[in-house]
């Protein structure tokens, strides 16, 4: 493939002014749910290409792909055969790069998904490791090591797959393989040179092919602590904790993204990388992003702080006092493919981001939409995950024998739930797949999904769909909002209403389950729900955010 440059999106053009990504609305593609042109069930990247006008429209100003690499799809993709190569159950080099060229065309930049921590065990190297046995040199790349007990039968230490289990697989020579996954993602051992030549390497052939940047997954866990030592009886890590742990933000892993940060500043047009980095502290996470490193780091507390006006500004200032020190911006998410969609998550009572439950539907969406407008209006960059502006809840009752969560077959891992945010988006409000595609959907629609699709909502005001677009319209041509690094509270507000000042601009959020009345800052431009502000006052209704221009 030739090399071609990014491209200029909506908030910034190269070469104007710097950091297109401090303020960047990025919308999560999570490709097999996403659109099916083939009519295999399946997304793929042809898919993903025919609608990036309705992405172009929504007014996001980058998308990010999950992984669609040569996989044997033990973990979607996660666990990756070929870094080089297009899963054929999504196309090919020549489809992704249509639709990168496609996406630059329209505006848009595309950020692609990086699996360092581990490969597929149908990667070459770790294959001939296998067949090559305990003296080839290839088993250095990975982490072998003898087990315990008088005949080696127990595993080297006492660590935990996140998808649970133990994190170690014995051999048919004896010898035990680390994976804090599943046993078809054995870890990389990043003490060897070679595996760090091998990922510069996949970043430049994929900056070639004109992507504008790398989610890195995982990016907290490449480095071990020296030795692999025993945790003992402490509960171990599930993948959304942040307890300090031997195997994840060890100190070594911010060497690595010093060196990947010289070559994304080699290619023209910004080129960025995220981190996925789950840390104990919003403080641990901003080393990712120090200046030499990182250009951003996903903020998971934020993710997981409930529906409380109290914890919600607790959250972020400590994420923007966090982030100031490095000169990083502050990021905001509320849902992804590895957590319960927050339409659903505030539907039920806090308690964590898998549920379990559907919940009261219509308290939860009416949650969702002012959560979205608080998070659009911080400063900082925002991630929208696919189908949220829908406002789609998790499919909560899919049956067992269509699940596919790897975490959901092993026991006491990750609660194996998350195949009910990745159930493919409804484009129509007929069709087997509601527009997905023409041989139906890989997990099964709920019948209710015909008046959430794009169709049924697009040209309705009330929609949670033209919310979306509204605010992110609004976020553009706001003066300053989304720029920044601070928010000045407006004191004297009742208990369960935040009221913060940007730049010509107020926001009011009523977390409470009542109507609160508060005096009117300003011109109201965009509700969650409907208010009329009337003789200088307005009443709020519960669970509702207001814009004010002022």
């Amino acid at each position: 493939m030739t090399q071609h440059l990014a491209a200029p999106t909506g908030h910034s053009t190269p070469g104007t002014h710097t950091g297109w990504w401090r303020d960047a609305v990025i919308y999560q593609v999570y490709p097999r749910s996403f659109a099916d042109a083939n009519g295999d069930g399946m997304g793929d990247l042809e898919g993903v290409r025919s609608r990036l006008p309705y992405l172009r429209d929504l007014g996001v100003d980058a998308v990010w792909l999950s992984p669609f690499y040569a996989s044997p799809q033990a973990d979607a993709g996660y666990d990756v055969a070929d870094y080089r190569a297009i899963d054929p159950m999504f196309g090919t080099l020549l489809d992704a790069d249509a639709m990168i060229r496609d996406a630059h065309d329209l505006g848009l930049r595309i950020i692609v998904d990086l699996v360092p921590n581990h490969t597929s065990d149908q990667y070459e190297w770790f294959k001939r490791a296998i067949n090559d046995g305990p003296s080839s040199p290839l088993r250095d790349r990975y982490h072998f090591r003898a087990g315990k007990g008088e005949n080696g039968e127990l595993p080297p230490n006492d660590w935990e797959s996140i998808f649970g289990g133990p994190a170690w697989t014995r051999t048919a020579d004896g010898s035990w393989y680390l994976h804090l996954f599943a046993p078809e993602q054995p870890d990389l051992n990043w003490e060897n040179p070679a595996v760090a030549d091998e990922f510069r390497s996949i970043l430049r052939f994929w900056l070639d092919m004109g992507v504008d940047g790398f989610r890195i997954d995982v990016a907290h866990g490449l480095v071990k602590a020296e030795g692999l030592p025993d945790i003992g009886g402490a509960e171990q890590l599930k993948l959304l904790g942040n307890d300090v742990m031997p195997f994840f933000d060890q100190d070594g892993v911010h060497e690595i993204y010093r060196s990947w940060r010289k070559i994304l500043d080699e290619y023209p047009g910004e080129r960025i990388a995220v981190a996925e980095a789950w840390t104990p502290t919003v403080e641990r996470t901003a080393n990712y992003v120090r200046p030499d490193e990182l250009h951003q780091a996903f903020n998971f507390q934020y993710l997981g702080t409930p529906w409380d006006a109290d914890r919600l500004r607790e959250v972020i200032d400590v994420s923007l006092a966090a982030m100031r020190p490095v000169g990083a911006p502050a990021t905001w998410v509320l849902s992804n493919h590895d957590v319960t969609r927050h339409a659903t998550r505030f539907a039920n009572p806090p308690g964590g981001t898998q549920i379990r439950t559907a919940g009261d539907r219509e308290l939860g969406l009416r949650r969702a939409r002012a959560a979205t407008l608080l998070m659009l209006a911080l400063p900082g960059s925002a991630y929208v995950y696919q189908g949220e502006e829908l406002g789609l809840p998790d499919v909560t009752d899919l049956p067992d024998e269509v699940r596919q969560d790897p975490s959901f077959f092993r026991a006491a891992g990750q609660d194996g739930f998350r195949d009910g945010c990745r159930v493919p988006i409804p484009w129509t409000t007929t069709g087997s797949s509601y527009g997905f595609g023409s041989g139906g959907s890989w997990l099964p629609q709920p019948d209710s999904w015909s008046g959430l699709s794009v169709q049924a909502q697009s040209g309705d005001p009330a929609s949670t769909l033209e919310l979306y677009r509204s605010a992110i319209a609004l976020r553009r041509e706001l003066p300053g909002l989304g720029a920044g690094e601070s928010v000045d509270w407006l004191p004297g507000m009742p208990a369960g209403v935040l009221a913060f000042a940007r730049p010509g601009f107020v926001c009011t959020v009523n977390t409470t389950g009542r109507a609160v009345r508060i005096a009117a800052p300003g011109r109201a431009v965009l509700a969650s729900t409907e208010v009329t502000p009337a003789d200088g006052e307005v009443v709020l209704p519960e669970d509702t955010t207001v814009w004010w221009a002022v």
